[in-house]
């Protein structure tokens, strides 16, 4: 008779497999980030009713994708984001509109977070235990490029999107609303993804889930 061995698995055993079984696991986790960001973004904001039916809103949706970006790569982390984000547009009648801003805008901050924390700082290649200063530093820089960009192409973008394209009157009233708004997403989303990104990081790799994780 043929013996069949079982494969049993270990909690915290590190995973191993093909380049193809890691990019499944972080195709899945871009389905948790993107999840994540829609549950942050739809039902934890701060909406704000600006005149002429329009809305901006203060939120952390910008903070998961970074940490997505950090986590699991530029690509996938904005991909993340932007899929949860732009989900949320859609299905809220006042920010439907802007869907498709928002799916540029959230793929980039991951882009622009992935490019300076694993491209410049090689971020994945920091020992946590023995160079925390230098993770929270590179994280830092991550979050700060990334959001300080869309600080600055979200409320020009969304202007000239509801301007020209929209034809929206009231789109110098909603610009300086946005930029207050996107100013203070900013800064949240910012200190909230540097303070979680190590204690996030260190429990993935714990979990075995260091060949996933960048």
């Amino acid at each position: 008779m043929k013996t069949i061995h079982a494969k049993t698995s270990v909690p915290g055993a590190a995973l191993r497999g093909t380049k193809e079984d890691v990019r499944i696991y972080r195709i899945a986790l871009t389905g948790l980030f993107a999840a994540l960001s829609y549950i942050v973004f739809t039902f934890l904001q701060i909406k704000i009713t600006l005149p002429g039916g329009d809305a901006t809103s203060i939120h952390l949706g910008n903070a998961v994708c970074v940490l997505g970006a950090l986590l699991i790569g530029g690509f996938y982390g904005g991909l993340g984001g932007a899929i949860g984000m732009t989900i949320g547009d859609l299905l809220d009648p006042v920010y439907v509109i802007y869907a498709p801003k928002t799916l540029i805008l959230k793929l980039c901050i991951g882009l622009i977070a992935g490019a300076v924390g694993h491209g410049i700082f090689k971020i994945g290649r920091i020992s946590g235990e023995e160079n925390k200063k230098k993770l929270l530093l590179a994280a830092a820089a991550a979050s700060v490029c990334a959001l300080g960009f869309n600080v600055i192409f979200d409320p020009l973008l969304g202007y000239y999107y509801k301007l020209l394209i929209l034809g929206k009157p009231a789109a110098e009233v909603a610009l300086a609303w946005n930029i207050a708004s996107t100013s203070i997403n900013a800064v949240v989303s910012a200190a909230v993804s540097t303070a979680l990104y190590l204690p996030l990081r260190t429990a993935l790799r714990r979990c075995g889930m260091g060949a996933v994780i960048r």
